[in-house]
């Protein structure tokens, strides 16, 4: 099954996306999402972000602390950048430990920009984001992100864009300290990226890999480069397919493709 895009536009995004995204001319597309009409949300979001400027400095909740709030679930992602322009840079964590105190007050004055630590991006890179991590995206990026499926963001800083500010509850749900997660790095080979309490996620690299993957459906197959098909039909950049088997994917050579699913252990 082929998902729909959902397109979000987003003072960020961009004007200019590929042909193959499928977006109206004129729009600043920000994010595409990808979901099934008329149905419950999905167990995972999938989208592709694209930045022309900087997103505001934010955090997640995590499933505790949005339980607390009466929502439905915290959110965690992975990012995997598949363009990145010279000089771009991804926010995640803060250079030093930061006291609500200090976060609240940086946030407030700007000073949180210069305590991020902004860290070179190319493609390739990845980063799984837990709930708490303060970060932001930099501009001139196109990503795949895989998440849970809550649109909770709580903005601390926007450069002086007139969006709403989550000051209070920012502060409240963020661990404003130096990013170490394992789950990050560089993969253009096949590899597992992710395997996580919410979510698994892999990048593939050859027709082998796919039939490789041991872990149960349903699959998000999410094609970054190549030639690719499903039962027949093509699959390219752009599309986001959710699949039981992956018996009736085919791959002619070289191709780039991210596969997630459901942690097992939930």
């Amino acid at each position: 099954m082929f998902l729909e895009r959902q397109f979000i536009e987003k003072p960020w995004g961009r004007s200019d996306l590929p042909p193959e995204f499928g977006a109206s001319i004129g729009q600043r597309i920000g994010e595409i999402w990808y979901t099934e009409t008329g149905q419950k949300p999905l167990p995972l979001l999938v989208k592709w972000l694209f930045t022309s400027e900087k997103l505001s400095i934010q955090v997640h909740p995590s499933d505790a602390d949005a339980h607390r709030r009466g929502l439905p679930s915290g959110k965690e992602e992975c990012w995997y950048i598949v363009e990145a322009e010279p000089g771009a840079v991804l926010g995640i964590g803060t250079r030093r430990p930061l006291t609500p105190q200090e976060l609240r007050a940086a946030a407030l004055c700007g000073g949180i920009e210069q305590l991020m630590d902004w860290k070179p991006a190319k493609a390739g890179d990845f980063y799984y984001i837990p709930a708490g991590t303060v970060h932001a995206i930099g501009a001139g990026i196109t990503l795949v992100e895989v998440q849970q499926p809550a649109d909770i963001t709580y903005r601390l800083y926007d450069y002086g864009r007139p969006r709403e500010l989550h000051l209070e509850d920012g502060v409240a749900v963020a661990q404003p300290r130096p990013y170490s997660d394992v789950r990050s790095g560089n993969a253009r080979d096949s590899r597992c990226l992710v395997s996580g309490p919410h979510f698994w996620l892999q990048h593939i690299a050859s027709p082998v890999a796919i039939g490789a993957i041991a872990e149960p459906g349903p699959y998000w197959i999410v094609p970054i480069g190549g030639i690719l098909s499903i039962g027949g039909t093509g699959l390219v950049r752009g599309a986001c397919a959710l699949v039981d088997s992956l018996d009736g994917i085919a791959a002619d050579g070289a191709i780039s493709l991210l596969v997630a699913g459901i942690a097992t252990s939930r």
